[in-house]
């Protein structure tokens, strides 16, 4: 934690965003794609609409023509569409900032509903990546067996008032330093300096 704080004293979101609706919808367009790419995309999407109310209006191929690029086109603007709907006519065009009712949109999934929780509303949430999940095993701090077992492991590790920056903290690194073909548990800063002694590569288990 201390040599994370040296290295990202600041944690920006990575996903550009305006509120809690444009943050919602650039972390579900980000599963299986680049923060890079998103950040790309939706300007031309909040272009087309920028609120809840907005967006249900909009024909789903409009939709689906500028998330494309993001991957699982289809999917995503179905998803896009439904939970615009949904914001809008069961929560006053208010994302819901409740973990229970954001899990329930289209498309939201745990990991999601987290990134929202920390990041839109400030509540304590410990989001897993893949990056996350990858080096909380390298660093020991999990075996790995499943997502939901790296995060209870590292919630129970670290404070609760840390969880919102280092998971942030961790992925920054992770894209920099601990890649998943740039180090393989020996090579990065950390890993060399928590494990001198380790001599074989880290086998990680994907999440």
């Amino acid at each position: 934690m201390r040599r994370l704080g040296q290295l990202y004293p600041t944690t920006p979101v990575p996903l550009d965003h305006q509120d809690a609706y444009t943050l919602l919808v650039a972390v579900l367009l980000s599963a299986q794609c680049t923060d890079v790419r998103v950040n790309q995309i939706t300007p031309r999407l909040f272009a087309l609409a920028r609120t809840p109310a907005a967006m249900a209006d909009q024909p789903i191929e409009a939709i689906e023509s500028i998330v494309r690029p993001c991957g699982l086109g289809p999917q995503k603007a179905k998803a896009i569409k439904e939970l615009s709907r949904i914001i809008t006519e069961q929560h006053q065009g208010q994302v819901p900032a409740t973990l229970e009712e954001l899990e329930k949109l289209p498309g939201v999934g745990h990991k999601t509903a987290q990134v929202v929780m920390a990041q839109a509303f400030g509540v304590p949430s410990f989001p897993v990546d893949t990056h996350i999940h990858r080096l909380a095993q390298r660093w020991k701090l999990t075996d790995g067996r499943s997502v939901t077992q790296t995060e209870r492991d590292l919630k129970r590790l670290f404070p609760e008032s840390a969880w919102n920056k280092l998971h942030l903290q961790i992925i920054f690194y992770g894209r920099e330093h601990c890649t998943a073909r740039g180090c393989d548990g020996t090579k990065c800063e950390i890993c060399r300096t928590c494990f001198p002694d380790r001599a074989k590569p880290v086998a990680t288990k994907k999440a």
